[in-house]
């Protein structure tokens, strides 16, 4: 299972995104900070301030060669790796970015947050293709399904919608969480949907009509993010309860906690976003302890 490896200090306030790059070695973490910091997992070290920003960055998302970069002031910025530079900064939102992804089979870059609109962007030039309200406040998790049919929006009015890739019309609203719903994953596979939320709660959605099969007491506080493993059945999930948890992704029973609590090393704040290694060798983790810590699999 996971055991603790490594702290990255360098953060002088919260951080709230991560991204892997291409390169199995070579991950990006931003925040409150004034840039996006590159590390490396081969040595262990800090790499570069890889670009700076103009307001706190809430989300970053990598697809191929380029780093997108989703930020407070609605705006979000494209790195691109070739070119090695900025070439497009979008005033995308009024108000901030939480969350961004690609539709790889469109060619098309999802962007939503807290004015509850979702924009739909082309890969190619970065044109605004279409834009649509999934929420009359907050949307904060997007999550694509793995045949990219459907994708998941979580929402501050406690919903889930799910809208249908192909022309986004909305196919079902899935309706069971008491509070905010701040994180949401799809099954590897396509086995199930899971959401996590402001209730603490994780929920197990079945596919493909969503039925509610399982719910699950996960944190004690918000549950930030859930990742799967790429290749192993397993998921990890991270909450505002300094807590780190991980899943079996068949059964849903508990294997581990790195916490403080319950070792002796983990986040002493709220963990905000985690991600699995490009190598999948480590778990990264960071969050308002302006920490990035790094877990290693064991065997």
């Amino acid at each position: 299972m996971l055991q603790y490896l490594h702290t990255f200090p360098g953060h002088q306030n919260p951080v709230y995104a991560l991204a892997n790059a291409d390169e199995n070695a070579i991950f990006y973490s931003a925040g409150n900070d004034k840039g996006v910091v590159e590390w490396s997992l081969e040595s262990m070290a800090f790499v570069q301030v890889k670009m700076p920003v103009q307001s706190s960055v809430y989300y970053l998302h990598y697809y191929n060669n380029q780093l997108f970069v989703g930020e407070r002031s609605g705006a979000f910025s494209v790195f691109d790796f070739n070119e090695r530079k900025v070439i497009a900064r979008i005033n995308a939102h009024t108000k901030p970015i939480f969350n961004i992804q690609t539709v790889k089979s469109k060619n098309e870059l999802l962007t939503t947050g807290e004015d509850g609109s979702v924009a739909v962007w082309s890969l190619n030039d970065f044109s605004e293709i279409y834009r649509f309200q999934a929420a009359y406040d907050t949307v904060r998790a997007i999550a694509v399904s793995n045949d990219e049919t459907e994708v998941a929006f979580g929402c501050k009015d406690h919903l889930i919608k799910i809208y249908n890739l192909a022309d986004y019309s909305i196919k079902q609203t899935l309706d069971s969480h008491s509070l905010p719903v701040t994180s949401l994953a799809y099954h590897p596979i396509g086995k199930y949907l899971i959401s996590g939320s402001r209730d603490a709660q994780l929920k197990i959605w079945s596919l493909p009509n969503y039925e509610l099969v399982q719910t699950i007491p996960a944190h004690m506080f918000t549950v930030y993010d859930i990742e799967f493993h790429p290749t192993l059945p397993y998921f990890a999930t991270s909450s505002q309860d300094k807590s780190i948890k991980i899943w079996d992704a068949e059964n849903f029973k508990l294997y581990k906690i790195l916490s403080l609590e319950k070792g002796e090393f983990g986040h002493t704040h709220s963990i905000n976003k985690i991600i699995w290694s490009k190598d999948v060798k480590y778990l990264i983790s960071t969050g308002d302890d302006r920490k990035v810590m790094v877990w290693e699999m064991e065997g």
